[in-house]
C-alpha cells in the first residue's frame, strides 16, 4: 500500500513531457516482474570490479586519467582543413613528430575558429558534473564493451527534442529489445529501444533517446548478440578467478598459520586419548601469547607428516602476477612491474603508451557518438566539433627545445608568421598586424620585398 502511494504521488507531480524515465527505475518500486539478462556483464562487476584488486586498481587509474582530459567545442570553419587534422591524427594516435606537431596547429587555425564554446549542458544531470561523468563512461565501457547515454528531453514545446540531462545507464542491467520481423542484417536498424532492469523493474528506453557505444563483436547470433559490444575482461574471466582463488588462498594461509598435517608417535602408536590431549595442548600454546607457554612436554617420540603445500611452495604471488600482466593486456594499460626499467625507454613514455593506447580510442568514441548525437540538437551547436585534447598532457609535451628551433627555422624561411610561431610554442597569440606578416631571415623585412630585393640584385649582376 506504501509502495502505491508513492507510486500515485509521483504520477501526480511528474511532467509527461520530461519525463526522467532513469529515475522512475530507482523511485518506483511497485509492481514489475522478473525477467532474465545477461548474468555475464554483471560478473564483471560483481566478481571483478567491486572484489579484484587488480581490475580495480586499473580501472579505477584509466577512469580517474579520463576524467583529467581537457576538451573544447568549436566551430567548423573550414571542411577541408578539418577532414586533413581528422586523417592526421588517425594516422598517427597523436603521436606526433616535430613537424606534425607544427601541421597539427597550422591545421587547427584553419579548420576552427577559436572559440571555446562550452558544453551546452553545465551538468550532464543534477548528480553528477562532467568530471565525474567522464570517469563512470570509462568505468563502464572496461568493463561490459557497452556506454548506453540516455538523453531526458520534453517531447512537446518549443524546446522538444533538446536534451534537458543525460544519464549513463548502468550498462550492465541494459538489454537491447529488437524490432519484430527485422533482418538483423538489413540497412534498417534492427533495435526498437533498451531496456533497463533494475531489481524488478523493467523500464523500456527509446532507441532514439538513446546513445549506445559499443565495443566491436564478431559473437554473431539471430538473437542479435553482436548488437552488444564485448568486454574486454571475456578473455579474463579465468584470470580473475585465478586472482580471486589466489588472494582467498592467501588468507586462508596467514588465518592457519602454518601447514595443515598429522601428529603421531614416531616408536609407539598414540591412542585417542593422547592425541586428544596433545592437540588441546597444542591449541592452548597458540592461544597464549606467553613465551614460555609455548613449551610443552610429552612422554613420547612425536611426529609430524605434512598433508599440505606451503605458500612458498604455491607461489602464489607468482600466479597473481601473472594474472596481473594478463588482465592489464586485455584492458590496454601498460603496467610497471619494476622488472623492465627500459620497456620502452622510461616511465614517462609507459605513461604516453597509456595515453595513445587506451585513454584516446575510448575518447574517440565518446567524442564521435557525442558529435553525431547529442551537439546538433542544442541551437548554436550547428556545424561544431567536440574535441578532447590529449596534447595538453604532461605525457604528450613534445620537447621544447626542439620545438623552438623547427618553429624558427620555418619563421625564417618565410613558412610560417609570428603569430602561427606562438600558436606552435603554446603562448597567446598578439593582436597586431605585424605579428601576421610573413618575414624571412633575421633583418625582419617581408617574403614580398625579400623577393623583389632578389630580382634587383639578379638585375644588377
Amino acid at each position: 500500500m506504501k509502495q502505491n502511494i508513492i507510486r500515485r504521488l509521483w504520477d501526480a507531480i511528474r511532467n509527461d513531457s520530461t519525463y526522467n524515465k532513469f529515475n522512475d527505475a530507482f523511485l518506483y518500486t511497485a509492481g514489475g516482474g522478473y525477467s532474465a539478462y545477461d548474468t555475464d556483464g554483471k560478473s564483471y562487476l560483481d566478481n571483478g570490479y567491486n572484489v579484484n584488486p587488480i581490475v580495480y586498481s586499473i580501472i579505477n587509474q584509466q577512469s580517474v586519467k579520463t576524467a583529467s582530459i581537457p576538451y573544447t567545442i568549436n566551430k567548423i570553419e573550414d571542411d577541408k582543413a578539418k577532414n586533413q587534422l581528422d586523417v592526421l591524427i588517425k594516422a598517427t594516435g597523436n603521436e606526433l613528430s616535430v613537424q606534425q606537431q607544427v601541421r597539427k596547429t597550422i591545421l587547427q587555425n584553419k579548420a576552427f575558429n577559436g572559440d571555446d564554446l562550452g558544453m551546452p549542458l553545465d551538468r550532464p544531470n543534477p548528480n553528477q558534473n562532467w568530471s565525474e561523468f567522464h570517469s563512470l563512461y570509462k568505468t563502464f565501457i572496461k568493463l561490459t564493451g557497452n556506454v548506453y547515454i540516455y538523453m531526458l528531453m520534453p517531447e512537446e514545446g518549443m524546446n522538444a527534442g533538446v536534451p534537458i540531462a543525460i544519464y549513463l545507464l548502468p550498462s550492465h542491467n541494459v538489454e537491447i529489445i529488437v524490432k519484430d520481423n527485422t533482418s538483423l542484417l538489413g540497412v534498417e536498424s534492427p533495435v526498437k529501444g533498451y531496456m533497463l532492469i533494475q531489481g524488478r523493474q523493467y523500464i523500456e528506453f527509446e532507441a532514439d533517446n538513446v546513445i549506445h557505444i559499443k565495443y566491436s563483436n564478431p559473437n554473431y547470433s539471430e538473437d542479435g548478440e553482436h548488437l552488444y559490444g564485448q568486454s574486454p575482461l571475456k578473455a579474463a574471466l579465468r584470470n580473475i578467478q585465478s586472482s580471486n582463488k589466489g588472494l582467498d588462498l592467501n588468507v586462508k594461509t596467514l588465518q592457519s598459520g602454518g601447514a595443515f598435517g598429522l601428529i603421531h608417535g614416531k616408536n609407539a602408536v598414540l591412542d585417542e586419548t593422547q592425541a586428544a590431549g596433545i592437540k588441546e595442548r597444542l591449541q592452548e600454546m597458540n592461544n597464549n601469547p606467553e613465551d614460555l607457554a609455548k613449551i610443552a612436554g610429552v612422554s613420547a617420540e612425536i611426529g609430524f607428516t605434512r598433508l599440505s603445500l606451503t605458500s612458498a611452495e604455491l607461489k602464489p604471488f607468482d600466479y597473481l602476477e601473472f594474472d596481473e600482466r594478463q588482465i592489464a593486456n586485455t584492458l590496454s594499460w601498460v603496467i610497471d612491474d619494476g622488472n623492465r626499467s627500459d620497456y620502452g625507454g622510461t616511465i614517462k613514455e609507459l605513461k604516453k603508451q597509456r595515453i595513445t593506447d587506451n585513454i584516446q580510442p575510448d575518447l574517440l568514441l565518446l567524442q564521435e557518438a557525442l558529435n553525431i548525437n547529442f551537439l546538433p540538437r542544442f541551437k548554436g551547436y550547428e556545424n561544431t566539433e567536440l574535441i578532447y585534447d590529449i596534447s595538453q598532457l604532461p605525457e604528450m609535451q613534445q620537447d621544447t627545445k626542439q620545438m623552438v628551433e623547427w618553429a624558427v627555422l620555418l619563421l625564417d624561411r618565410g613558412v610560417l608568421n609570428r603569430n602561427e610561431v606562438r600558436d606552435i610554442t603554446t603562448f597567446i597569440g598578439v593582436e597586431n598586424p605585424s605579428m601576421d606578416v610573413y618575414t624571412v631571415a633575421a633583418d625582419l623585412i617581408t617574403l614580398d620585398e625579400a623577393i623583389e630585393s632578389d630580382f634587383n640584385i639578379n638585375e644588377k649582376i
